[in-house]
């Protein structure tokens, strides 16, 4: 027993020194800024979580892509003032096999609810007749993009793509302020 607490010791200590690193300065950097060298993650931005927007804007771009993902998950634009929004699907599958869209809802709109009558709206792309929608995209593929144009009120409104199986994973939330 006391030899198995000592190796799980050693391999958890080991473990330790890994993630949070040697303390050598040499491995905090890939990047040789003498010769141009910068190596980074070939899947950076694949694995990175959707970030909120830092400002406030009333012209955005949001981009997703083949990982079912927005860039963001927070944006903030100023109420009463005409809002500019493009989506670009940055990956390269086609709209059929990962379309993505961005629907704007009304506040207090049953996103769950909303979700299952888009899931039936196949001919419209995914867009079904509803009284809760501000504004949205067309279905769009990789490398497309459409814009879109609306003014909000005050408020907090979700945003979601409505593809099938995309809207637990690529929502937001828009802040009108």
């Amino acid at each position: 027993m006391k030899k198995i607490f000592s190796y799980s010791a050693i391999a958890l200590a080991g473990l330790i020194m890994v993630s949070c690193g040697s303390g050598d300065k040499k491995s905090e950097s890939t990047v040789d800024h003498s010769n141009h060298n910068t190596e980074a993650p070939a899947m950076e931005s694949a694995t990175t979580e959707a970030a909120p927007a830092s400002a406030t804007s009333n012209t955005v771009t949001v981009e997703s892509n083949d990982q079912m993902k927005y860039n963001v998950s927070e944006l903030k634009v100023k109420a009463g003032e005409p809002v500019s929004l493009t989506l670009k699907h940055v990956g390269t599958m086609k709209k059929e096999v990962m379309g993505h869209n961005l629907v704007i809802l009304k506040t207090g709109t049953d996103v769950a609810a909303f979700t299952e009558l888009a899931l039936k709206a196949k001919d419209s792309e995914y867009i079904p007749t509803s009284q809760d929608i501000i504004a949205h995209t067309k279905l769009i593929g990789g490398g497309e993009e459409d814009k879109i144009e609306f003014t909000l009120e005050p408020g907090t409104y979700d945003f979601i793509c409505t593809f099938p199986g995309h809207s637990g994973i690529m929502k937001g939330k828009i802040i009108a302020e």
